[in-house]
């Protein structure tokens, strides 16, 4: 009569409906994580990605054996995992939240059911606040967001029975075999980190987070950065909500809260698409821009955007201080995409595989549909195509930016920095010390607007963008202030 409680992407004890519901059973009670190598093997994932969950991972083990019954890690494919805990344990329940992931974890719990049938293993799966599962459309979808963000926080159990198993090692990225992946800047992992993060952003940096969350001089301190924490489920969405809510009935009415609030919303709006249509990690929303770019990207493109070589400074910048921190804000995503999707005609698939294996905060939900929206490629949103040298000078007027992770463009004056290709001095500089540019940036840009504009003259192109604005289109949305909170990001970092 035991019972497997299996983490996913709720690394916390506290409103943790699933751990609620696998206490109530009868026998022995045993907290599970799954280090799944196949998984951690797929183009999308990373080591800072795994160096973020494992220190979750060690936090969620304290908390869990301070109540007394401390987390299994075990590794391994799951099916398999699961089998022998359930011989060893007589376990006869499996329960975990659903989750909206990518598609290797879809396939993973297909088989799980599978197995959970064969072995008469009763498996529940509790849906995740502001999400729901085997949704046709969109109508009533948001009042069933909001009501489930306003339903009471799930209370921490006072203790559990121990289990007397060995908790096992939480393994190092090297033991999954993850390549290289230094990033000095990461963001650190754990539920305490979260807590400090949210407390720290609502009582003191909130302040500045409508005019600065714009621009990656200013962004990274005065935007919550809990977009990790959420993403692995060290706070819950609901706690963030609350949280919020809360702040603002002791403080009054307050704008940039409430930006906050609708950034909020749109992350789960951009969450549901996924959990509606699993296949938009690989396809096109719309599948008249299937055979718009190469599958097969221009190799010495691709490189020089994963790089920070693309001659491109303010788009250097971008993706350098990316590498580095596992970070960067919304806007700047946006350009990171578009640019290679627009300007250098790459495939959405390979560059959103490469950015999701540098995004600490990588949410699959939200990832893979604003890869696309940036990309042109869902037929419902316009195009939007980002001029790099002018988002420079508007979010880098004085180069600091550029100057800090571009540090080949210092003997460039300030005047050119954002056009180094303008400059006297440029034949002596380019080429050189930093890279010719890989396309001319307005060029380009006309050349994509053009292609991007002729798919959807062709015959039948509206009749399937309709059939996809019923099913994805949130009706009523969380009313974005212009510009400010726009939708069009990626991975929202709010």
């Amino acid at each position: 009569m035991g019972t497997i409680l299996w983490f996913k992407r709720d690394l916390r004890v506290a409103d943790n409906p699933a751990l609620a519901a696998a206490v109530a059973g009868d026998g022995p009670f045993l907290p599970l994580y799954i280090v799944e190598p196949g998984l951690w093997a797929e183009p999308d994932m990373s080591a800072r990605q795994w160096r973020f969950v494992a220190e979750s991972l060690a936090d969620l083990r304290a908390d869990l054996a301070r109540l007394g019954a401390p987390l299994l890690v075990r590794t391994g494919e799951a099916v398999e995992v699961l089998e022998d805990l359930r011989v060893a344990n007589g376990v006869t329940r499996l329960v975990s939240h659903e989750e909206t992931g990518n598609l290797w974890t879809f396939a993973r719990d297909r088989r799980v059911t599978a197995w959970a049938r064969a072995q008469g293993v009763a498996w529940q799966e509790l849906p995740q606040p502001g999400i729901t599962r085997g949704l046709g459309h969109r109508r009533g979808w948001q009042a069933r967001r909001d009501k489930a963000m306003r339903g009471p926080l799930v209370a921490a159990p006072e203790a559990l029975a121990p289990h007397g198993l060995d908790p096992g090692a939480i393994p190092d990225a090297s033991d999954l075999r993850l390549r290289f992946d230094p990033c000095p800047g990461r963001q650190k992992g754990g539920r305490a980190r979260a807590l400090e993060l949210q407390a720290g952003f609502l009582d003191r940096r909130a302040v500045g987070y409508l005019s600065g969350m714009s621009s990656p001089v200013t962004a990274a301190g005065v935007c919550s950065r809990l977009s990790p924490h959420l993403a692995h489920g060290t706070l819950s969405m609901r706690e963030a909500v609350q949280a919020l809510e809360d702040h603002r009935a002791e403080s009054g009415p307050n704008r940039a809260l409430a930006g906050y609030g609708s950034r909020l919303a749109w992350r789960d709006h951009f969450m549901q698409k996924l959990e509606s249509q699993p296949d938009i990690e690989t396809h096109c929303l719309h599948p008249a821009y299937e055979s718009l770019r190469p599958r097969m990207p221009d190799a010495e493109r691709l490189e020089a955007w994963k790089t920070g070589e693309t001659g491109l400074p303010f788009v250097d910048a971008c993706m350098r201080q990316l590498i580095h921190t596992g970070w960067i804000n919304f806007r700047m995503r946006a350009m990171l995409m578009a640019v290679a999707s627009y300007h250098l005609w790459l495939d959405w698939r390979v560059t959103g595989a490469h950015l999701a294996r540098l995004f600490t905060d990588y949410e699959p939900g939200i990832h893979w549909p604003q890869a696309q929206m940036q990309s042109g490629v869902t037929g419902m949103n316009t195009p939007r195509i980002y001029n790099p040298v002018k988002q420079g000078r508007d979010h880098d007027p004085d180069g600091r930016f550029i100057r800090q992770w571009v540090p080949e463009l210092r003997p460039v004056p300030d005047v050119f920095l954002h056009s180094p290709w303008d400059w006297a001095g440029a034949g002596r500089f380019l080429g050189r010390a930093y890279p010719v540019p890989v396309v001319e940036p307005a060029k380009a840009a006309r050349a994509a607007r053009q292609r991007i504009w002729a798919v959807r003259d062709q015959d039948g192109f509206r009749d399937t963008r309709d059939a996809l604005l019923q099913r994805h289109a949130s009706l009523r949305p969380a009313r974005p202030k212009p510009a400010q909170t726009s939708p069009r990001q990626l991975s929202f970092p709010i």
